[in-house]
């Protein structure tokens, strides 16, 4: 799966506080990402992340 820095995900279960998509910080063997409804952080194992995503939100420029 193509995930790159910068990117948006939607994921497939939304966050405790209730927002559904979250902004990549870093990518590697983790991903650490923000929650953009509450900016807590997290770093969860990329096969964990990749089996979550429903879909990729990018910039059309890009």
């Amino acid at each position: 799966m193509d995930v790159r820095v910068g990117d948006r995900l939607l994921m497939k279960k939304p966050h405790p506080c209730g927002a559904d998509t979250f902004l990549v910080l870093r990518v590697g063997m983790d991903f650490k990402i923000r929650c953009t409804g509450c900016g807590r952080e997290v770093m969860v194992p990329r096969v964990k992340c990749e089996k979550r995503i429903k879909r990729i939100l990018r910039e059309p420029d890009e």
